[in-house]
């Protein structure tokens, strides 16, 4: 069964057609609540399923599941930041990295120099711009579907990801140890994105 049968049968009653839609997308939301959330991923998982479960019937038509999925990933993982906030405290998705908000979760490792230098510089890039390069990279995304996350006009999804990737570029610039190293991520981005997104890959359930 597709995601949109899966997610009918669901709406319909069916507790193991649930099931399957979480197993089939577990990995995808680990990777993107424990690259930015560390140890509080679990928790960020299920409350993302709890509301989903609870808003099954609101998705818009023309919006494919994964898309929908993700937009409430994330609009869970912007509440776990601004819960983290001080009263009085500026939260800016646009302009504030995973850096900025404390502690770079330890737990992620990845293999090769170029996956590490990746890992990085994803997070000292603005949140948003992070999210919109991990769905594009990690998750095979289209500008569509990003725009269905962002709840934005694809066309303006279409800028965004072009920002994103020139923040990137840039930031990659800023941390290469080496020019070598640099022109070997930057060469073949795409690859080493792919690379990363295995090194990232959940420990079992």
């Amino acid at each position: 069964m597709d995601d949109q049968e899966l997610l009918s049968a669901w709406r319909g009653g069916d507790e193991d057609a649930g099931e399957a839609l979480f197993e089939r997308f577990y990995d995808g939301l680990s990777r993107f609540f424990r690259n930015k959330a560390g140890e509080h991923a679990p928790d960020l998982i299920q409350r993302t399923f709890l509301v989903l479960l609870e808003t099954r019937g609101r998705m818009r038509e023309g919006t494919t599941f994964q898309a929908y999925l993700f937009g409430v990933a994330r609009n869970i993982l912007l509440e776990h930041y601004r819960g983290k906030r001080r009263d009085g405290e500026r939260f800016d998705q646009a302009e504030q990295s995973v850096a900025d908000l404390g502690p770079t979760p330890t737990t992620l490792l990845a293999r090769a120099q170029e996956s590490q230098l990746l890992l990085q510089a994803l997070r000292t890039i603005p949140i948003e711009s992070q999210i919109i390069l991990e769905l594009y990279y990690w998750e095979n995304m289209t500008a569509k579907d990003i725009a269905d996350v962002l709840e934005i006009p694809e066309g303006t999804a279409r800028t965004r990801i072009r920002r994103a990737k020139q923040l990137l570029e840039t930031q990659l610039a800023t941390l290469a140890a080496t020019p070598a190293l640099l022109q070997s991520t930057v060469s073949d981005l795409e690859s080493w994105a792919r690379r990363l997104r295995d090194d990232l890959k959940p420990p079992p359930k």
